[in-house]
């Protein structure tokens, strides 16, 4: 399971090659605004049930943080106990992977933060389409893309982009 998150991460990541380059050689745009933090007393009762651990010390987390928290527990709220149940499981999964995987993952996360809103609509949609194809064919692609020169990588990423300027 693991192995085929990483590849469909890096088969992802080298579709978005192109314009994650051009994103590097842009200026930085001017750092944001510090974020508000959120009061112990504008969290809903079941917010402040859910975070009661940090209740005590709540006015001394960072701001973002207390943006984070709040925001992750009213999403957490809004799910069923079916959602919560897998993301329970997604949690667990993600404790069990050894550091340097999740490091890897995050950076990837941070790459792909930083593609413009339009290369992560074209990376959403590919997803969506590999998602779309049988299991079968999806592990005949990654054992491709894994079994693949550096070479082959590039042509294979050249023959999708092509096809998607001709559609």
């Amino acid at each position: 399971m693991n192995r085929r998150i990483a590849v469909l991460g890096w088969a992802l990541l080298a579709l978005a090659a192109g314009p994650m380059a051009a994103v590097a050689e842009r200026a930085a745009p001017p750092p944001p605004a510090a974020p508000a933090g959120v009061p112990w007393s504008a969290l809903s009762p079941g917010a402040q049930q859910l975070l009661a651990a940090q209740g005590a010390h709540w006015d001394s987390l960072p701001p973002q943080r207390q943006q984070v928290l709040a925001r992750g527990a009213e999403r957490w709220l809004a799910m069923s106990e079916a959602e919560r149940a897998a993301a329970r499981e997604r949690f667990r999964a993600w404790r069990s992977m050894p550091e340097e995987r999740r490091a890897l993952i995050r950076r990837r996360w941070e790459q792909f933060q930083s593609l413009p809103e339009e290369q992560k609509v074209i990376v959403r949609e590919n997803f969506r389409a590999y998602m779309k194809l049988p299991p079968e064919v999806r592990l005949k692609l990654r054992r491709q893309w894994v079994n693949a020169t550096p070479e082959e990588r590039r042509r294979m990423i050249w023959q999708l982009r092509q096809r998607r300027l001709q559609r």
